[in-house]
């Protein structure tokens, strides 16, 4: 017996044996260590993103973490938050990798969040893991925020082009940023948890592609028809709606390949685009009985001076006869393309405005 303590204490000394403290933390993408928000989808080996706006947190002691994570085409961006501050921002390639998201902090209690900042036509993303410094400790997942919020939205929700300072407006990935559109500026500004369900291009009776809103809101993974989300998951208190952007633009080219996919050869009358918009607001109310539902519009053309557009939310608004939902306007920006980073956070300000007056959590 004591041939044994003595080559355990020798084992030990000489580094053979040691500390389980001293070992690098992985937190698997199943660990309950972790708070997904988001349309994320769970698989046994990972995680998959799709949305602009997904994300996963942690809290932890120590001085760094990692990522092991893959991108489906290395066109991805997430922005990297510690302690509520913004300290990286990757671009993910398409091979299995790992990933620096932050070093070198101070010792001691830390969060930190991987936050998507593309949205879902830039192909979707696997993440597998976090690895803690061997010096760290995860502790407890973040304490879920009590006021939750959903957008659907476009290109303008997704934060396209704000990253643009050449006036190009270049939706391209290193310039669109939804961590600071106007959508996820007004989640952070009440503290809620948000969720974005939105796509550059979309419409309610139309989009640039042979998808429109009322075909994707119910989607889990939105490439996929059949991957159907489960709104039990995620209850919000407050959904906006930012849509008609686009169907002001594309009832107007009868040329355009989705104009003749979807009317044929002859414009919706304003009739039409009421009741496809009413139709709309009233399967967000079926899914989401109790929240309430702003229906908005802005801060592009739509809104300009003399549009027909926010007089037919007004209209189907109107028909539906629910004191929940609510209507407002945010004014033309009156620049060329889309929303800037300083437009999108006139756009926040505008909203939260409103939302102080209106909404009661």
């Amino acid at each position: 017996m004591q041939k044994i303590y003595s080559l355990v204490f020798f084992l030990a000394f000489t580094g053979v044996l040691t500390n389980c403290s001293a070992q690098s933390v992985i937190l698997k993408s199943k660990d309950q260590r972790i708070r997904y928000t988001g349309r994320i989808n769970q698989t046994d080996e990972a995680a998959e993103f799709y949305w602009t706006g997904s994300s996963a947190k942690i809290t932890f002691s120590g001085t760094g973490v990692s990522a092991l994570m893959q991108d489906e085409r290395g066109e991805n961006y997430f922005t990297i938050i510690v302690d509520d501050k913004v300290v990286n921002t990757i671009h993910l390639d398409n091979t299995k990798q790992v990933y620096s998201l932050a070093e070198n902090l101070p010792a001691g209690k830390h969060t930190l969040e991987l936050f998507k900042r593309t949205e879902w036509d830039k192909g979707k993303t696997w993440f597998y893991q976090f690895n803690l410094a061997k010096d760290a400790g995860a502790l407890a997942a973040p304490e879920a925020k009590k006021r939750k919020i959903e957008f659907f939205g476009n290109s303008i929700t997704c934060g396209y082009a704000d990253e643009d300072t050449t006036g190009q407006d270049r939706g391209t990935e290193p310039y669109e940023n939804g961590y600071l559109s106007y959508a996820a500026l007004t989640a952070r500004h009440f503290d809620a948890q948000y969720v974005c369900t939105s796509k550059s291009g979309i419409g309610i009776t139309i989009s640039w592609f042979p998808l429109i809103m009322p075909e994707m809101y119910n989607r889990l993974d939105p490439t996929d028809p059949t991957s159907t989300w489960d709104f039990k998951k995620y209850t919000p208190d407050v959904v906006v709606i930012n849509l008609f952007q686009n169907d002001s633009w594309l009832t107007k080219m009868p040329d355009n390949p989705q104009f003749k996919e979807r009317f044929g050869t002859k414009a919706p009358e304003p009739e039409q685009l009421v009741k496809a918009y009413r139709d709309f607001v009233k399967s967000v109310r079926k899914v989401y009985p109790k929240a309430q539902i702003l229906c908005i519009l802005g801060s592009m053309d739509a809104t300009r001076e003399g549009s027909p557009w926010p007089g037919y939310i007004e209209k189907a608004v109107g028909a539906l006869n629910d004191k929940g939902i609510y209507t407002h306007f945010i004014p033309y920006k009156n620049t060329p393309g889309h929303p800037s980073i300083k437009e999108q956070q006139a756009m926040a300000d505008d909203l939260i405005a409103f939302m102080e007056k209106t909404v009661k959590w």
